[in-house]
């Protein structure tokens, strides 16, 4: 996870879950990590990108959430 302010400051984390997660758990487990620490920093504005096409197009509306347990994230 990286979050970087407009002046380029970065701020990289990495997670390691105690739990058996698939890829797209993890992206979902990843977002919900980076929006409170996000609003700790003071961030007013967010982008979030992401390699997962899914995800991305769960969290934009653009996808239906199918599955039941990523039904649980969204």
């Amino acid at each position: 996870m990286v979050l970087e302010n407009p002046n380029g400051v970065r701020i990289e984390q990495s997670l390691r879950f105690t739990f058996k997660a698939s890829n797209n758990q993890a992206e979902y487990e990843t977002l919900i990590v980076d929006l409170p620490l996000a609003k700790d920093l003071g961030v007013e504005y967010l982008i979030c990108l992401s390699d997962s096409q899914l995800i991305v197009g769960q969290t934009n509306g653009t996808f239906q959430v199918k599955d039941p347990l990523l039904k649980k994230y969204y």
